[in-house]
């Protein structure tokens, strides 16, 4: 039985030592290929619209010989806008073909998407990439540079006959009013396809573009307004169903309308700082109260409130309690552990209230309109009267004259217009008027965020 047992293990052993001193045959080798020479059958593409169908260019190359067939080979187009070494390139990929035909569409949204302009002449570099289907062994060709003109294509929505653009809607500082006040609300036409503009937006509410200011026949709009991430952006079209949603801060937003694309875009330029005020005459509720604003979000709090009643009320930094809340600091202080802030005369009181310095004031006005014509207050200012946030009257001019809006007959508190952008800052410039009789709309009703309008009748 041993013997038998060593026998074995012997011829096992043998024939380990047999196989392992078989031949293996060595690895495939494949030989490297050569780079491609690339050629074009135009060196200057400009086709015009009407032949948006027709082939206008064919690239080919030479075969770059790698070991293998010719059907296991790709080879990857290169198109990019001369002189960036193709860090921004369109890549098409292809295989076992030497050539490859370009119809003028296909290679003019190319070129719209480099952001070339209209009938206006651009070069562009071309090469082809080869490489085993792996992507081994990368060869690249010799670059060539044509030239391409862009030519225009019809835009997925027309855009505006009137060539203007107005925003109107619950999210602008002019509500559903219609005409809508500008400049403020007022897009810029940038070229024939595009209408941007930088507007205060309210958070949460909704908004229309019109091609006609004043006039509600024709809009601009979005199929569903409630699709999701909709507010910074997506597709519009003309008389759709929906508004547009709004973003959910407030503040300031840069609208473009791209008719070409029929896509627009919705950036933040700078929220608003906002504070509620709560208290007794409106139920002490953060989520429904009247706010101050922050036009530059520093801390420095301004806003209109009508106090229906005399009241108690604080200020929050939240629509709820949960945030920092600030009450009585003292004489012209706020505090976060202070008690109530309290209003004795009812009536629409401007209050200011800055957080980095915790000052505030509560200051009851009522508004006029001064100017040259009254001797800059020698004479009675024009009385505005208040309603639902706005102060209105009309007034006549029998000559030019600048002017200004001023609180309670008095110069502490002036509003002006620098810039002359239609939105008002405190101790702001002159407004200049022409001769003729004016209906005016002094707009408070959005917190930090002041307009006007001087309509001649």
């Amino acid at each position: 039985m041993k013997y038998l047992i060593k026998t074995l293990l012997f011829t096992t052993l043998m024939a380990f030592v047999l196989l392992g001193c078989e031949k293996v045959a060595p690895l495939m080798v494949y030989k490297s290929g050569t780079s491609a020479t690339l050629s074009t059958s135009s060196t200057n593409i400009a086709p015009p619209v009407a032949d948006s169908l027709k082939n206008v260019v064919t690239f080919s190359w030479t075969n770059p010989k790698y070991a293998t067939d010719s059907n296991t080979v790709k080879y990857i187009l290169q198109i990019d806008s001369s002189g960036r070494n193709f860090s921004k390139a369109v890549s098409i990929t292809l295989s076992k073909n030497l050539s490859y035909t370009m119809v003028a569409k296909d290679l003019n949204a190319i070129l719209l998407s480099f952001g070339f302009n209209y009938n206006t002449s651009y070069k562009i570099d071309v090469r082809i990439i080869s490489s085993y289907a792996n992507n081994n062994d990368l060869l690249t060709s010799n670059v060539l540079t044509i030239n391409a003109t862009p030519y225009v294509v019809p835009p997925k929505v027309v855009p505006p006959s009137s060539r203007a653009l107005f925003l109107v809607g619950d999210a602008t500082g002019g509500g559903w009013n219609n005409p809508v006040p500008i400049p403020t609300q007022q897009f810029t036409r940038v070229d024939s396809v595009t209408y941007r503009g930088t507007f205060y937006l309210i958070g949460g509410k909704e908004y229309l573009a019109l091609p006609v200011n004043g006039d509600w026949t024709n809009k601009y709009s979005v199929a569903d307004g409630t699709k999701v991430g909709l507010s910074a952006g997506g597709d519009f079209g003309y008389n759709l169903s929906s508004n547009f949603p709004g973003p959910a801060v407030t503040g300031f937003y840069t609208i473009t309308m791209d008719f070409q694309r029929g896509k627009f875009t919705v950036a933040l330029v700078r929220a608003f700082g906002q504070l509620f005020v709560p208290g007794g005459y409106q139920g002490w509720d953060p989520g429904t109260a009247p706010s101050l604003g922050s036009p530059k979000a520093d801390g420095d709090f301004s806003g209109f409130i009508n106090f229906t009643a005399a009241t108690a009320f604080k200020l929050t930094s939240q629509r709820n309690w949960n945030g920092t809340n600030y009450g009585n600091g003292g004489a012209g202080l706020i505090s976060t552990s202070g008690g109530d802030l309290n209003i004795a005369t009812p009536g629409v009181y401007l209050i200011r209230a800055n957080t980095v310095n915790n000052t505030f004031s509560a200051v009851r006005t009522t508004w006029g309109v001064v100017g040259a014509f009254t001797n800059w207050g020698n004479s009675p200012d024009i009385a505005l009267t208040y309603s639902n946030g706005k102060y209105t009257g009309t007034f006549t001019l029998a000559s030019a004259s600048p002017v200004k809006f001023r609180a309670n007959s008095a110069w502490t508190i002036d509003l002006g217009d620098t810039g002359g952008d239609g939105v008002l800052e405190f101790g702001g410039e002159n407004v200049e008027l022409t001769a003729g009789t004016y209906n005016v709309t002094l707009n408070v009703s959005n917190a930090g965020y002041y307009t006007y309008s001087f309509i001649k009748q």
